[in-house]
Parts: structure tokens; C-alpha cells; sequence
């Protein structure tokens, strides 16, 4: 069942942006109450109260028992805005309901239990859905709505059409998943950055310079092999061809 809590406020008698920033500069928080019929009016509640009166609550299938001007209505919160920043509450809207009319809500699911996809196959448990929509009588509003989940391997999902919610009639879409246990997610591998990259490069350049070095060295060796010879032939024929001018002078005959 919704849980109930009390709450006063007062009628705020300025309207508007500047009406609504010094209501707040006074630790008050602007609000409205429509519904039934009734001409839109504007209040004003304890910032602080407020606050306390929600907390631990689900706000939006809870029964607010609102005092205004010393007589008390049951509503709903229709919408709650808080500040862009800080977690201040800067607006309400009520909505009044009566205990004998159905009125629309929506209700949060609260998934129970560890999935087997879960505890024995490493899977990862998604909810897709976090709250339907019901059609129900004041008094039935439930405080949220329980999903048993535990049953589920991967692959396996649950759907709207698996909820049971007593005394109420659901409008959210019967096919839409609530709940599904996916396989595990694979690490991801990190692509190597340029700099990786050059770094394994590297020792492949080196490794072909040194090759190229060493066919220069190589080529250098045979060249130097092949010269060995030439050179011998060099020396012995530089010493030859000495020897044979000297051989071509007759022998004890004067140069003519």
C-alpha cells in the first residue's frame, strides 16, 4: 500500500517569477493544487518540511494529506522541480483525489532477487524500465511494484506483461521489456597509439640498415678481395716493367 504523510500549506496570494524567488528567499517552496474541478490555486509549504516529509518515500505513488485553510485533502504529486545545481526543491504541483474515484499514477519497479545468468555465467542484469503506469483506486496505490528476477539466464527477459499488481489495472505497454541479462562484456583492446607503433617499427629499420650495412660490408669484402690480387700484380708489375727497361739496354753498350 502507498504510504501516507501530512503536510500544511498555505495560500500564496503573489504569483509569478518575482513572487516565486522571495517565497523561496524565505525558506518557502511555491506550489499549485488543481484537480476535481477546482480553479488552480497557488501555495506555499515549509521548505524544510517538505523535504523531511519525502525522504525515505517514493513521492510519486505517495499520498499527500495536504492542510489548507484548516481543512485537509489527499493528493498526489503530480510533478516535482528542483534546482538545476543544488538539490533545493523550487516548485511542486499537487493533484487532489478522491477515495471513491481511479486515478492514473506511475509506480516504480524494484527488481528483487540475482539472476542465474548472473551468479553462474558472468552476465550483466539491464533494467530497461523503471516504472509503469496504473490505473487504481486511492486506497490500493502500491508503494512501488516487486519483479522476481532470479529465475533468468542469459538471454532470458521480463516483460510489463509479467508484473502483478493487485486491484489495479496497468497501461504501460504489455510487451515492453523491464528486465534482461545480457552475456558478459569483453574487455576492450586499446588500439596501439603512433608512438607504440614507431617504437615497433624501429628495431625493424635498424635490423634492415644493419642488413644493408652488412652487404655494403659484404660487397666491400670481395671488392677488397678482387683488388688484393691486382694490387700483387700492381706491385710485382711496377717492379717488372723497371727490370725490363733495364733488360732492354744492350749489355755494355752506351745509350744512343
Amino acid at each position: 500500500m502507498a504510504q501516507t504523510v501530512s503536510l500544511s500549506a498555505n495560500p500564496r496570494q503573489a504569483t509569478g517569477k518575482g513572487a516565486a524567488r522571495q517565497a523561496r528567499f524565505r525558506g518557502k517552496v511555491p506550489a499549485v493544487i488543481y484537480g476535481h474541478g477546482r480553479d488552480t490555486q497557488a501555495l506555499e509549504l515549509e521548505a524544510k518540511a517538505l523535504e523531511k516529509a519525502l525522504q525515505g518515500v517514493e513521492p510519486a505513488s505517495t499520498i499527500i494529506e495536504l492542510a489548507v485553510d484548516g481543512k485537509t485533502v489527499k493528493t498526489l504529486i503530480r510533478e516535482i522541480q528542483r534546482h538545476p545545481i543544488r538539490p533545493d526543491i523550487i516548485h511542486v504541483d499537487f493533484y487532489e483525489i478522491h477515495a471513491t474515484e481511479k486515478v492514473k499514477l506511475k509506480v516504480p519497479v524494484h527488481l528483487v532477487g540475482n539472476p542465474d545468468g548472473v551468479r553462474n555465467a558472468g552476465g550483466v542484469l539491464d533494467q530497461v524500465t523503471r516504472e509503469v503506469e496504473i490505473e487504481v483506486l486511492p486506497e490500493n496505490i502500491p508503494d512501488r511494484v516487486e519483479l522476481d528476477v532470479n529465475a533468468l539466464k542469459i538471454g532470458d527477459s521480463l516483460h510489463v506483461r509479467d508484473l502483478s499488481i493487485p486491484n489495479a489495472k496497468i497501461l504501460t505497454d504489455a510487451d515492453l521489456t523491464i528486465a534482461t541479462v545480457v552475456p558478459p562484456r569483453a574487455e576492450e583492446v586499446a588500439a596501439p597509439s603512433p608512438e607504440a607503433a614507431t617504437e615497433v617499427a624501429e628495431p625493424e629499420l635498424i635490423r634492415k640498415v644493419r642488413e644493408g650495412e652488412e652487404e655494403e660490408g659484404e660487397a666491400g669484402a670481395e671488392g677488397g678481395a678482387a683488388a688484393k690480387p691486382e694490387a700483387k700484380g700492381a706491385g710485382g708489375g711496377g717492379a717488372a716493367p723497371a727490370k725490363a727497361e733495364k733488360a732492354e739496354k744492350p749489355k755494355g753498350g752506351k745509350e744512343s
